[in-house]
């Protein structure tokens, strides 16, 4: 569902005459500032038990929610915006004169869309799939709050509920398991898949949707409103009732930010010798280096969070339960975020600015520190700014990690939603939202699919 929603919105705002393409496309990549825990509970709250649908209906009962529908549902709404993103890029990345000479042969605009187009920026959408799989394969809050027993509930269950971990363990193993299948079947398809030389930097026609306009229109409605305006107005509604319960949570708030900014610090400092090494000096070491630290990515949170918990129990106890210890488990979660950023930064400066730099006596730290880190500071700040918003909204890491009475935003949200508070969870969320949104935006800014459109 993730992948049919994100392509159609991508080919709607980006090869379309679609009426307010820019404002469709900003809109439709906002919910990324709702965590998917609290997604989950905001459908629960308008569509669940003596939910705000079953009042506004009249109704005794509706469909059930909990499960897998529910968990489908959430975990859609929290992943589209991938799949939109990255196949709105390629899109625009198409040579539009190869879509041309197809309209020339007399091809239909569907027949050019899936003959040319569609395999052009099939590597993406498989890599938005593949994003869509691995969040939904580590995902422990949506699947926890749905009551659907997902390998991640089932191992936080065992983790907590007996003395021996050895399930835990086992359970985890498969998880990885699992994760890895994901990884070899998408690897095998990419390389099957066709690749087109980038085009010329302009416009190409867009098509015209005729009397589908209104159809589009509407599909694009009910996907921002179920997605995006459904979870908000449960948001605010639970959120009047909650402030007469409830105090503003301000130290979990602290909390969320000191970890998630010294997360997001430490990251970028790893990431920026990492992606010099990688990219500056290629040699076997240096590529053995930039696949371990983009494992993470791979690696569910509850698993790399039970692995530092044996490791610190067993071989590290001063480390067990500090601020330390749950921040190097952001990092390595979250690093090749940061890698990422500074990767693509790092690859658009030529070496030649760099070797003039050295031409005149500085040394490699200094050049490094005086003429590369300026250039892409911009990478490293998105880097930075993708782990910080990463970190914010990381639950169960979070949950097995933290030091006794450091509660976070994220936290405050489980054990409040865990217990049916909605309208108390809804503070925390809210704040929550509210600190991430302003670092969503600049982000979905800097890859705006309709950017330049006057739509």
């Amino acid at each position: 569902a993730s992948v049919a929603i994100g392509v159609t919105l991508a080919w709607l705002v980006t090869r379309t005459d679609l009426p307010g393409r820019r404002l469709w496309a900003v809109a439709a990549t906002l919910p990324l500032v709702i965590p998917s825990y609290v997604a989950a509970f905001c459908l629960l709250g308008a569509f669940g038990p003596r939910g705000l649908a079953q009042q506004l209906l009249g109704v005794d009962r509706l469909p059930e929610l909990y499960g897998y529908a529910g968990a489908s549902a959430a975990l859609t709404l929290s992943t589209y915006p991938y799949v939109l993103l990255l196949t709105s890029a390629a899109l625009r990345g198409v040579d539009p004169a190869l879509e041309e000479v197809a309209r020339g042969l007399g091809r239909t605009p569907f027949a050019t869309f899936r003959r040319v187009t569609l395999p052009a920026v099939r590597p993406a959408i498989g890599a938005g799939a593949l994003l869509v799989a691995l969040y939904s394969l580590s995902d422990f809050g949506v699947v926890s709050l749905m009551r659907y027993d997902a390998l991640t509930r089932a191992i936080y269950l065992q983790y907590r509920a007996l003395f021996d971990r050895t399930p835990a363990a086992v359970l985890s193993l498969v998880l990885v398991a699992l994760t890895l299948v994901v990884l070899v079947v998408e690897g095998r398809s990419r390389h099957q898949t066709h690749r087109s030389s980038p085009g010329v930097a302009r416009e190409g026609r867009r098509f015209a949707l005729g009397r589908w306009k209104v159809p589009a229109l509407a599909f694009c409605s009910l996907v921002v409103g179920l997605f995006l305006l459904v979870p908000s107005a449960v948001l605010v509604y639970w959120l009047g009732r909650g402030l007469d319960e409830g105090e503003l949570p301000w130290r979990e708030a602290l909390n969320s930010v000191t970890a998630s900014g010294l997360a997001a610090a430490v990251a970028a400092l790893a990431a920026l010798p990492v992606a010099t090494l990688a990219l500056r000096y290629p040699a076997r070491w240096t590529r053995l280096l930039e696949r371990l630290s983009f494992s993470g990515n791979a690696l569910p949170g509850i698993v790399i969070a039970l692995s530092l918990v044996f490791f610190a129990a067993n071989y590290a106890s001063p480390l067990y339960q500090t601020l330390a210890l749950l921040v190097f488990a952001y990092v390595v979660r979250f690093l090749p975020q940061a890698l990422a950023g500074v990767e693509s930064a790092l690859a658009s400066v030529s070496p030649r600015v760099e070797e003039a730099s050295r031409a005149l006596g500085r040394g490699p730290l200094r050049t490094i520190a005086t003429v590369t880190v300026p250039i892409v500071r911009p990478g490293i700040l998105a880097g930075a700014a993708l782990v910080f918003l990463s970190a914010m909204k990381e639950l169960p890491a979070t949950l097995l990690l933290r030091p006794i009475g450091f509660d976070t935003l994220a936290t405050d949200i489980w054990r409040l939603t865990s217990v049916g508070a909605y309208s108390r969870a809804a503070i925390p969320a809210l704040i929550l939202i509210a600190i991430s949104a302003p670092f969503v935006y600049l982000l979905s800014t800097r890859r705006d699919p309709a950017a330049g459109d006057p739509g």
